[in-house]
């Protein structure tokens, strides 16, 4: 099975042969034409925002429209090797989340090797940053090695140039379909009432740049240059078997980021280097749950916009197999990872890579579903 049955339908914008794109729904191996096959004009649209602002119940009413289409022998429909994809969604704003206990602990233990891995504030609030939306791009866009300001510990002064520690981070990304108003902040519990589905993510991250730059402010231009989401949108009511109790937080988080009610998701996410697997981390063993995350990204009143993207932070797991970043495989730059398939092994990027990242949940029909992937391949630096 292809991991696209009738238990996860998930959404995209297609064209074919340079026609007009429009929202289209994976079924196996086929696109179901939606602006062919209804009368919505939102589907009729070069992107997700018009149907994804309508709110739950018209996202329940438009899933069992869809199923019946996928259940019928007339429904148009393309081969999924005959259509072109497109970016999903235009992205509102993007903010990204540091939400793995093991990513952070990993972060700390490399870069403050003789202090508390942990910064005070970790186990108490969902850390995170906000991100450039014009730069989040749709799976297998190229990636263009970034360059900008660099400097070493051993460096009098900085230089400028090509970032020489490009890294990835494997992501889950959730994407707000209902906007909610300046000044009210939204209740964890609310997350199924304004998340409209999940995407894969990478945040493509030039460590070099980041570390000259990060303090005081934290990320900027080493994150800047480009985030990569898989085509396909899983709807939240796709993994509704896939919800799980969080592995614990302690001390008890404050009320309004809903403890008692805060749950994960049981995805397993696969890294592939050049073709090989290099880890496979598990998003189940993340400590903040993303309806936290969102309680936490409004609860100063800031409100939330149709094509809102925040991503989960890089996923990594306690096993050395299972960090979701080439930064933790390496520890750093100085234990090189994957020595079984290149001689000397690899520490960060080089250009000619290409990454991919593949996703997979259980499934409401008691198999598994196939999240969309997301490719990159890096390219040299431009002038």
């Amino acid at each position: 099975m292809s991991g696209f049955g009738l238990d996860h339908l998930p959404y995209g914008i297609f064209s074919v042969g340079g026609d007009r794109p429009r929202v289209g729904v994976r079924f196996e191996d086929a696109v179901i034409d939606l602006a062919s096959a209804t009368s919505r004009l939102e589907l009729d649209r070069p992107s997700l925002n018009a149907v994804m602002s309508l709110g739950p119940e018209a996202w329940r009413e438009l899933r069992a429209e869809v199923t019946e289409l996928a259940e019928g022998s007339d429904t148009p429909a393309y081969s999924i090797d005959e259509v072109d994809l497109h970016l999903p969604f235009e992205v509102a704003d993007y903010v990204d989340f540091y939400s793995s206990l093991e990513h952070a602990t990993n972060v700390g233990r490399i870069f403050r090797p003789d202090q508390e891995p942990l910064l005070p504030n970790w186990r108490h609030l969902p850390v995170g940053y906000h991100g450039r939306a014009g730069t989040v791009v749709a799976s297998g866009t190229p990636i263009v090695r970034p360059s900008g300001q660099l400097k070493s510990p051993h460096d009098d002064s900085p230089s400028h140039g090509p970032s020489r520690r490009l890294d990835i981070e494997a992501e889950l990304g959730f994407v707000v379909g209902a906007g909610s108003r300046l000044g009210e902040p939204v209740p964890a519990a609310a997350l199924g009432d304004h998340v409209f589905g999940v995407v894969g993510l990478n945040d493509w991250s030039a460590r070099d740049i980041q570390a000259w730059e990060y303090v005081p402010l934290g990320p900027f231009l080493g994150k800047s240059f480009a985030t990569s989401i898989s085509h396909w949108v899983t709807p939240l009511a796709a993994l509704d078997a896939a919800w799980v109790d969080l592995p614990g937080q302690d001390p008890r988080p404050l009320d309004y980021l809903d403890p008692d009610h805060a749950r994960g998701l049981d995805i397993d996410v696969e890294v592939v280097l050049n073709g090989e697997v290099v880890s496979r981390p598990a998003y189940s063993s993340m400590y903040w749950g993303p309806a936290q995350m969102l309680a936490h990204l409004t609860v100063n009143g800031a409100s939330l916009r149709t094509g809102d993207l925040f991503g989960s932070g890089t996923i990594s797991g306690a096993g050395r197999d299972q960090r979701g970043s080439f930064l933790e495989l390496s520890w750093g730059g100085k234990e090189p990872f994957a020595l079984d398939v290149w001689p000397g092994g690899r520490t960060f990027l080089e250009d000619g890579d290409e990454v991919l990242l593949r996703y997979s949940a259980p499934g409401t029909g008691g198999g598994r579903i196939t999240l969309g992937e997301v490719a990159g391949r890096i390219e040299p630096p431009r002038p």
